[in-house]
């Protein structure tokens, strides 16, 4: 860390925002921008490659992109990027940081790179980059993300902190609160989905659930997504994007290349300038606006059927788990295994057979059984401990 750098540094840009216009029932979002930090009608964009490749591919893709139209907030490319498998392309590194200095003179684009340690910190600082994220990969350590808020300490660049790569809303909310201690500017939530085993379609599942309790619980932070590692397929960026505009997020971290197939690191999920211009056009703001019973008879008889039929599956569930400890104490009494997979596969493979026929997604009936099953081995476990809990007790 530089002392006495980080008095002197200061933003030297209103973030650009992308223009959103609403409508009742929705419209497509206008090219234009607006200087608010938060505006209720705008959307944060940051756009640009997966990684700094070349001088030649940053520059053209900026080029592009600002040749769309389309206003971003920021531009933003990876210099150091942390790959599982060693002799993969693993960034330009430190000189990539002239190539991105060169965007932000030449196209007046506020420019966003990702940093991983304290020295990544300071040459970043010290060449004026704009904003930086704390990646997935790093937020899953404390330790490391604390060294990151010791060498931002005092700072008031923003700083966007991606979930971990695990399901972990603590560990997500505690690489937040660590960061907002150091700095001076504000803190985003950054969601690009996590690594979980299973059927999906994306290459990293959203869990939808996390983002949303984390916004529940700290309702102040502006929600970004990152709809490229969610999706790790082109083709379902705007779904993606859509479903996150959907649930209030307010920005989007979409990553954009010159040439995407050719692209040196995942460039299967990267779109070109012009896709991400039709993404854009096609996306529709809904009204975040809290919509109140008595406004809305019609949508108070459906949110009644609902309380309904949650009540039903909770009661449903209940003899579910009642039937899973009569079998728990069944087979505690005649020594059988609680896991039996053969049962365990067809039980699955019977209830994706049954969705698919009904229309429900292989995704969510996964998701969902596993956690049945989890709680029915809970329950039968709990038969077991609880007599050999009474033996010892008589002894």
């Amino acid at each position: 860390m530089i002392i006495g750098f980080q008095q002197n540094q200061r933003m030297k840009h209103k973030i650009s925002l992308h223009k959103i216009a609403e409508k009742k029932n929705g419209r497509p979002l206008e090219n234009g921008s607006i200087s608010a930090n938060k505006s209720p009608n705008s959307l944060m964009l940051i756009a640009g490659p997966c990684s700094a490749e070349s001088e030649v591919q940053v520059r053209k893709t900026a080029e592009a992109i600002s040749l769309t139209g389309v206003d971003v907030s920021y531009f933003r490319a990876g210099l150091w990027k942390p790959r599982s498998q060693p002799g993969t392309f693993e960034g330009a590194g430190y000189k990539g940081i002239d190539w991105l200095k060169a965007v932000k003179r030449d196209f007046n684009l506020p420019i966003i790179t990702e940093v991983a340690n304290p020295q990544h910190v300071e040459m970043v600082l010290k060449n004026g980059i704009d904003a930086v994220w704390i990646g997935a990969r790093t937020t899953v350590n404390p330790f490391y993300v604390q060294e990151i808020a010791n060498a931002l300490k005092g700072v008031d660049i923003p700083v966007f902190v991606k979930n971990p790569v695990n399901p972990d809303l603590e560990l997500w909310m505690g690489a937040i609160e660590r960061i907002e201690k150091a700095i001076q500017a504000e803190v985003f939530p950054l969601h690009r989905g996590f690594n979980m085993t299973g059927n999906s379609r994306f290459r990293n599942r959203p869990v939808w659930q996390i983002p949303i309790e984390l916004h529940t619980r700290r309702p102040e932070l502006t929600m970004i997504c990152d709809p490229s590692h969610i999706a790790g397929d082109r083709k379902y960026i705007y779904e993606v994007s859509q479903k996150a505009i959907n649930l209030n997020y307010r920005g989007l971290m979409i990553e954009t290349h010159i040439d995407p197939p050719n692209a040196l690191s995942d460039a299967a999920q990267q779109i070109s300038p012009a896709l991400l211009s039709d993404v854009l056009k096609r996306i529709q703001l809904r009204s975040t606006t809290e919509i109140k019973p008595e406004d809305s008879p019609k949508l108070s008889k459906f949110r009644e059927r609902i309380d309904e039929l949650d009540f039903q599956l909770l009661d449903l569930l209940k003899k579910r788990m009642d039937v899973s400890s009569e079998i728990g104490a069944w087979k505690q009494n005649n020594k059988v295994s609680i896991l039996q997979p053969e049962r365990w596969s067809a039980i699955l493979k019977r209830a994706n057979d049954y969705a698919a026929e009904i229309g429900l997604s292989s995704e969510f009936i996964d998701q969902l059984f596993k956690a049945i099953h989890d709680e029915s081995i809970d329950r039968q476990t709990a038969a077991d401990v609880g007599k050999l809990i009474n033996e010892y007790g008589r002894e």
